[in-house]
């Protein structure tokens, strides 16, 4: 049977299971909070905020963990604090029971809107 993709963010998280839905949820309206401007689309069969025609970030859901997807700039910035985190170039897993704080979710965030706003 063919997986079907959603086209909606919406569509997304409503596939998603409870506990990671409500993770993801609460990732998506902290990022919301920080750029409210911020366009969200479906990027690679995943939910993706994009500011001023370009990529932000993304997010999404897998089997055991859930993902968020700030490029490598922030993470490697906020290394100290994702040391309790798996992470990898540009991905930082964790799970509903050990999700990202709304102040450590700010910080990369606004790193990856100011690594942006440099490349210009």
């Amino acid at each position: 049977m063919k997986k079907v993709t959603p086209n909606t963010v919406r569509g997304y998280l409503a596939a998603v299971p409870q506990e990671q839905r409500f993770a993801l949820e609460k990732l998506r309206s902290t990022i919301k909070s920080i750029v409210p401007d911020a366009a969200e689309v479906i990027s690679y069969d995943i939910p993706t905020f994009k500011l001023n025609g370009r990529m932000l970030l993304s997010y999404a859901a897998f089997k055991k963990h859930c993902s968020f997807f700030p490029g490598a700039g922030p993470i490697e910035k906020h290394a100290n604090d994702l040391k309790s985190f798996q992470t990898s170039k540009g991905t930082i897993q964790f799970t509903p029971e050990h999700p990202l704080s709304t102040a450590l979710v700010k910080k990369l965030v606004k790193t990856r809107i100011r690594l942006n706003e440099a490349r210009k």
